[in-house]
């Protein structure tokens, strides 16, 4: 059955509503920007294994890009994304215009504190915030719910955790495993933007990460040490590096100098293959590796 499609805020808070007075023990809730692709659906298949019912929103939103940035020709297909939500099971797409989420003379922001300075709050003023008032508008109108979100923007999922407890939203954020590509790649809406000889570039990020967890595995605790590693496999395929950095896996602060990591560590990724930004991250001591690329050698 295809999922049911609204785009008034006041309709998709009605459409929930309705799911738990008819018995849904819980609201699955699955926020994306469309250009869905299997990473996205495993995010709607975790939230029906926690949830009976299950909506997903589609929106670009245009607060979180910067004014140089893809907003504009960020992917957009409707049609599709319903298709492939319809074969995973949800049972309510919300795919508001952007005046619908953003009214006439609105003028409201949230603001994030410390775990949006580092990595990519560094290269991107304003994102998180506008990622933060546009989840805080989703939630206000899905009511409570499980939310789930992809492990690839952790930055992002460790703010939006933050976000619900600070605010007092009845939500459970859940964060879902990175889905990669069978060589390695992260799944992404922007590795379309990639041309044949960039995607393959574009494995010096897993490549990266890789390098770093098998040091760590293999006993290193030197951020640095962790950092150069990962970074030496970056730099053979990236155009430019935004960073390549070690930082606590909760406050996401850098780890500088010559100290040495705990037993969870966060190994982030960001640079640019070709004009396409790409981000990319494994949890030492926590995530399984990330898959080396086919025929690559780690150094």
């Amino acid at each position: 059955m295809s999922p049911r499609i609204v785009s008034s805020p006041t309709e998709f808070r009605d459409a929930c509503d309705a799911a738990r007075r008819q018995g849904a023990r819980q609201v699955g809730f699955v926020p994306t920007m469309g250009a869905l692709h299997e990473g996205h659906l495993a995010l709607v298949r975790e939230a029906k294994r926690r949830a009976p019912f299950v909506a997903a929103s589609i929106f670009v939103n245009p607060t979180q890009f910067g004014p140089n940035e893809d907003f504009s020709r960020y992917p957009r297909d409707l049609s599709s994304d319903v298709t492939k939500l319809a074969g995973v099971g949800a049972d309510l797409v919300f795919a508001p215009e952007p005046g619908a989420m953003y009214p006439k003379g609105e003028e409201t922001r949230v603001h994030v504190g410390a775990l949006a300075v580092p990595l990519c709050g560094r290269f991107r003023p304003g994102h998180f915030e506008g990622v933060a008032t546009v989840v805080t508008k989703l939630f206000a109108l899905a009511g409570s719910c499980v939310a789930v979100f992809g492990k690839k923007d952790y930055q992002q999922l460790a703010i939006l955790r933050r976000l619900a407890m600070d605010l007092f939203f009845s939500v459970e954020v859940v964060g879902h495993p990175i889905v990669r590509e069978p060589d390695g790649l992260a799944m992404s809406s922007r590795n379309a933007y990639l041309s044949p000889p960039d995607r393959q570039r574009a494995l010096a990020l897993s490549r990266g990460l890789v390098a770093a967890w098998r040091a760590f595995a293999a006993g290193e605790r030197g951020a640095a040490a962790l950092r150069g590693v990962a970074r030496g496999e970056v730099e053979g395929g990236a155009d430019s590096i935004d960073y390549v950095e070690v930082t606590d896996a909760d406050s996401l602060a850098p780890y500088e100098g010559g100290v040495k990591v705990g037993d969870r560590a966060l190994v982030a990724i960001a640079c640019r293959i070709g004009a396409t930004r790409l981000i990319d991250n494994v949890v030492l001591g926590e995530d399984p590796a990330p898959v080396p690329p086919v025929g690559s050698v780690v150094r």
